[in-house]
């Protein structure tokens, strides 16, 4: 699957895609747990678009810029109008 065909609402994504960029980590408060989780945004892209991904705790230490990415079984969610690509608990990302 490529970047451009992704729609909001989108199940069991699978796609290949550059990291092109990973904002500073930050940490959020979980609402129901009172855990707390750190969380960066990064742009990837493939040759079709870009789309920004969540990388959620260990994700943030594996993933670097410039690194080519395998998603699988992600979702697509709109999150302040912006179309966003999420792993989730049953997704999974591995560095090519």
């Amino acid at each position: 699957m490529k970047i451009k065909e992704l729609r909001d609402g989108m199940r069991k994504v699978d796609l290949v895609a550059k990291v092109l960029e990973v904002s500073e980590p930050r940490e959020v408060v979980s609402r129901f747990s009172g855990q707390v989780f750190r969380v960066a945004d990064a742009i990837i892209g493939d040759e079709t678009g870009t789309i920004k991904m969540s990388l959620w705790n260990e994700q943030i230490d594996r993933v670097n810029v410039n690194d080519t990415i395998k998603i699988e079984n992600g979702y697509v969610r709109s999150f302040r109008g912006e179309r966003q690509l999420n792993v989730g608990k049953f997704g999974k990302i591995t560095v090519l």
